[in-house]
């Protein structure tokens, strides 16, 4: 695993040349390893409640992506870019160009994004500029170190999907995925269904 410490903990660039893929055979045939990129931004998946007496206290905090791939020990390589820690809402223009960059700089051609739920459409939407590699935004509507969250459910579907799925742009959310323009948040169930 490596980790890349984004423009929101450093100033370091995204253009570093990764290594080539590793290649193994098995058998009589040769197999890549699959790799794959995280990018994180915060949202409720990074959450936790900090503060133990007097008042609210949910702050974005380390990433859930990190915990959850230590769990799973997962048979692919990957890497997690620390990009921002803000909640979706609060997510700027500029915060979507510097998601768009660190996508389009990383040699990783599939891309896992952990994002808030709120505004996954206007990220979706900015970047839909890239039509050559594979990229699922996805996150949780409930804490990752919450024991009721959706967390590692979402992620794991992401992670399964991002082996079969084409170039694109798509969101993973509740055991579905869908691409970025094909799917709208219910306002009262706080599902994501297809349009």
């Amino acid at each position: 695993m490596k980790i890349i410490l984004g423009p929101y903990y450093t100033t370091k660039k995204f253009n570093e040349k990764l290594p080539e893929p590793k290649v193994y055979k098995h058998s009589n045939f040769f197999y890549i390893l699959m790799k794959i990129t995280f990018i994180t931004t915060g949202g409720t998946i990074d959450k936790d409640y900090q503060k133990p007496t007097k008042g609210y206290g949910f702050e974005i905090t380390d990433p859930a992506v990190d915990r959850i791939l230590k769990r799973i020990n997962p048979s692919f390589e990957y890497e997690i870019i620390l990009l921002l820690k803000k909640d979706s809402l609060d997510l700027t223009d500029g915060d979507r160009e510097m998601i768009l960059e660190a996508c389009q700089n990383t040699s990783a051609e599939k891309i896992i994004i952990s994002h808030g739920t709120d505004t996954m459409h206007l990220t979706g939407k900015k970047l839909s500029e890239i039509s050559e590699k594979v990229i699922i935004i996805t996150g949780a509507t409930r804490p990752e170190r919450f024991s009721d969250s959706d967390a590692d459910f979402n992620l794991g579907c992401a992670i399964g999907a991002i082996n079969i799925l084409d170039n694109g742009i798509y969101i993973s959310m509740h055991g579905r995925i869908f691409p970025w323009d094909k799917c709208k948040r219910d306002e009262e169930s706080g599902r994501f269904e297809g349009i």
